[in-house]
């Protein structure tokens, strides 16, 4: 079984920063793709960005290029999200999750689910 737990998020004016770490436990991860994803009051859940444990190969949602970057530890077995330039369209549960198979955009090809962080960008 695999276990992640989210922190970092909080409460950040427009144009701030935050950085979101996910903490994962349990079985080895060597060879799962880890990802981000977010959901809004109202809104499906939406991929943000994905890597694979090696960290050579990184996927981001088109709204986050540019802003976002998503990064691994794995010794640590930590993933990170650093998010700048926050906009209010990003205020959301993010959540991190794992695959046995691939980082990929697509959430149905996680198999792991953290509990989600709240970030909240107010204007």
């Amino acid at each position: 079984q695999v276990q992640l737990v989210e922190s970092g998020g909080g409460v950040v004016q427009a144009g701030g920063s935050l950085r979101l770490s996910c903490a994962a436990s349990g079985r080895t991860f060597s060879t799962y793709g880890m990802g981000w994803f977010r959901q809004a009051p109202g809104k499906e859940r939406e991929f943000v960005a994905a890597i694979s444990w090696s960290g050579a190969i990184t996927y981001y949602a088109d709204s986050v290029k540019g802003r976002f970057t998503i990064s691994g530890d794995n010794a640590k077995k930590m993933v990170y999200l650093q998010m700048n330039s926050l906009k209010p369209e990003d205020t959301a549960v993010y959540y991190c999750a794992a695959s046995k198979a691939r980082a990929t955009y697509a959430a149905n090809a996680y198999d792991y689910w953290g509990q989600g962080t709240q970030v909240t960008v107010s204007s």
